[in-house]
């Protein structure tokens, strides 16, 4: 069986891992990325993200990649478009550039990581089957391929069911009552106008208690929309194995009295319907610290997304790490216990807020309470 010993592994090319990998390069430390996905390009990166200037952008000036940030903004993202189920516009916000929240596409994002990368730092297609302890803050990983690896310093950035939390918690993530439905929309203000219209420039909310449809333009004429249902786990369980015309007519008879330019953002879609059901690790979930291993990102602190907080402050674990080891050469030990003093409380303090965001943009007084959310007003008691 082959072994390679690396002295920094990093299981998953996320963008947490990515950013790790990055800083530690700028600062003249190797590292090895392990990912299951065979290439960069296997698999479809998602929506919109907006960065967020105090932590993820502040990881990309870490990265050194501030002015390939600026050249991948989608300029207008920022705004907002507020609907009643009816379609009567709540809130109009246009992107004035002020926001400190611009958006981009994740692929784009997750490129100029990987192209400001050393060649050879990521090993493409080595899924993790299993990891152990060898003592003394050493641990070997075990691949599908029948090979093995040891490090000095292992970090899990393998996202919400990470191989490697199990090394550090016992905790799991589970159901925070509520699921996405993801549709999207192409050269929409050709071919499906009455959903252009009712997305606006930017985000769209529409929103009444316990459902609402979510979405951004994005560029290229691009409708992504997330529609949102609490449900139960069953509810979903029920329509996944049910072909694309059916969770499609499911999922719309929840609108049914909906304004038509908000459910052409189902009905119309051109694309297969994905289902996602949202989950999230305890709010405060930490450990205690072990040798030679730590987490970041959803691997740490898997949280809802009503805070637009997951990706931003992976890419901050990802820097902060980087430095923590930077700044105590040969130390370990002290590397990861600064970084993770520090990890704990902030992301039980958005993880907090995520929840808090989720019950007020879904309560029973929202609209009101989205538009409280929206425009900085305390939320309802």
């Amino acid at each position: 069986m082959a072994t390679s010993v690396t002295p920094v592994t990093i299981v998953g090319a996320g963008l947490g891992g990515l950013t790790l990998a990055r800083v530690l390069h700028v600062n003249g430390i190797p590292a090895t990325i392990y990912e299951a996905e065979p290439s960069a390009a296997a698999r479809t990166q998602g929506g919109q993200l907006d960065i967020h200037d105090y932590n993820g952008q502040l990881a990309l000036a870490a990265a050194g990649l501030t002015d390939e940030f600026r050249a991948i903004i989608h300029v207008g993202g920022e705004a907002a478009h507020v609907l009643d189920p009816d379609g009567t516009v709540l809130l109009d916000e246009p992107d004035d550039g002020s926001g400190g929240r611009p958006e981009v596409l994740r692929g784009d994002l997750r490129r100029i990581l990987l192209d400001s990368l050393p060649e050879g730092t990521i090993q493409w297609g080595r899924k993790v089957t299993g990891v152990r302890s060898l003592g003394d803050g050493r641990h070997e990983l075990a691949f599908t391929d029948g090979t093995t690896a040891t490090t000095e310093l292992l970090v899990g950035a393998d996202g919400a069911w990470s191989k490697i939390r199990p090394l550090l918690s016992d905790a799991e993530p589970e159901y925070v009552g509520i699921s996405f439905i993801e549709t999207y929309l192409h050269d929409a203000d050709r071919r499906h106008p009455e959903a252009a219209k009712a997305m606006g420039g930017g985000a769209l909310f529409a929103l009444a208690p316990g459902k609402g449809i979510l979405g951004h333009r994005e560029p290229g004429g691009v409708l992504h929309t997330y529609v949102a249902l609490s449900v139960p786990p069953s509810w979903i369980e029920d329509i996944s194995a049910a072909d694309p015309a059916t969770v499609t007519a499911r999922v719309a008879a929840e609108f049914a009295d909906w304004a038509p330019g908000l459910t052409a953002l189902i009905t119309e879609g051109d694309e297969a319907p994905v289902l996602r059901m949202i989950n999230a690790l305890p709010i405060g979930h930490r450990w205690d610290r072990v040798p030679g291993v730590t987490l970041v990102g959803d691997a740490a602190h898997l949280m809802s997304p009503f805070a637009g907080e997951g990706a931003n402050l992976a890419m901050f674990d990802g820097s902060e790490l980087a430095r923590a080891i930077a700044a105590h050469p040969g130390d370990v030990e002290a590397a990861l216990a600064q970084y993770e003093q520090d990890l704990f409380p902030r992301a039980a303090e958005l993880a907090a807020e995520s929840a808090q965001n989720h019950r007020q943009m879904f309560g029973d007084d929202t609209p009101d309470g989205l538009l409280k959310l929206l425009t900085g007003q305390e939320p309802p008691a």
